[in-house]
């Protein structure tokens, strides 16, 4: 997918200053720059999608034959959305190759109402992308949601981020009159319709999210945050009756193990030289010289000489 031509133009007024910018806190940068990454600009992806919030609990007025039917939970899934994220990240990778990067860190996706018409919806993610110092270089630009210290952690662990990714389904339910009762009920107890709905519209999305890993190559995900969205409408295939639907999202980023060489040891033991007693001589001469010093410090150090004796 070509570049919007202002991200052609933002990204080539860049490269003729040669001048980089970022959100990147200063301790982000530093534990980028340590595990052999360096900064090389901020970059943005966005596209505006018209989605069409279509969906059917396909009630059949069965429990009009049975007053106790439980509810039943239709599940979507909801490929707009994904085409939409795929369309703006695809745009935020391209701008990270056109300024040399190898990924993308602390990438944020949000989406919200077009200005002008809340029908359609804007898909925006903004992150900073980043360069390795070394030789080796990932095949496509990756993308994560991971801040520079998150990202630091993961690759001196040795694994390195794929693409951040979201999962979501949407569940449907029609408040039957066995919800109705629940729901209005003077007691405590559950809905069963709602159970079902929420946990159905979770699952899916979780689903859905491992499905996308599985196909992007990644061996895991690590989890940036989910949601559950509820409300209540009217049902289109009845009168005076409601539906509840339930919108559920996961947004992570999958990631892959690497080969790497074995960690170099982050203590180092030092064992010192000499004689314990010549040592100990020495601190007694520098306590007793000094206008300030501890005369119990003096006499812990001479019972410390008396008992090392010639053994020191």
């Amino acid at each position: 997918m070509g570049l919007p031509p202002a991200a052609r133009e933002r990204l080539a007024g860049a490269q003729r200053t040669g001048t980089w910018t970022s959100a990147l806190s200063t301790g982000a940068f530093a534990a980028i720059r340590a595990v052999g990454f360096e900064p090389v600009g901020q970059v943005m992806g966005s596209a505006v999608y018209q989605i069409w919030n279509v969906y059917d609990c396909r009630y059949s007025g069965a429990d009009l034959l049975n007053r106790g039917a439980p509810a039943r939970t239709v599940l979507y899934g909801l490929d707009g959305y994904d085409a939409a994220r795929r369309s703006a990240l695809e745009r935020l990778t391209a701008e990270c190759a056109a300024l040399g990067g190898d990924g993308v860190v602390a990438a944020e996706l949000t989406v919200a109402p077009f200005p002008t018409d809340p029908s359609y919806l804007e898909f925006k993610v903004i992150g900073t992308a980043v360069r390795a110092r070394g030789p080796v270089r990932p095949k496509r630009p990756f993308t994560c949601h991971l801040d520079g210290q998150g990202f630091a952690k993961l690759v001196s662990n040795g694994w390195i981020p794929v693409e951040l990714l979201v999962g979501m389904a949407r569940g449907v339910t029609h408040d039957t009159f066995l919800t109705n009762v629940q729901s209005n009920s003077w007691s405590n107890g559950e809905v069963e319709g709602w159970s079902s709905l929420v946990q159905g519209a979770r699952s899916s999305s979780r689903r859905r999210l491992a499905q996308l890993v599985r196909s992007r190559g990644g061996d895991g995900v690590i989890l940036a945050a989910g949601s559950l969205v509820v409300r209540e409408t009217a049902c289109w295939r009845t009168v005076d009756q409601r539906d509840h639907v339930a919108d559920s999202t996961m947004i992570g980023t999958s990631v892959a193990a690497f080969h790497r060489a074995p960690a170099e040891p982050r203590t180092l033991a030092v064992l010192p030289l000499g004689r314990r007693s010549d040592r100990l001589r020495a601190r007694l001469a520098a306590v007793e010289s000094s206008p300030y010093g501890d005369p119990l410090e003096r006499t812990r150090i001479v019972e410390e000489l008396r008992g090392l004796g010639q053994q020191g």
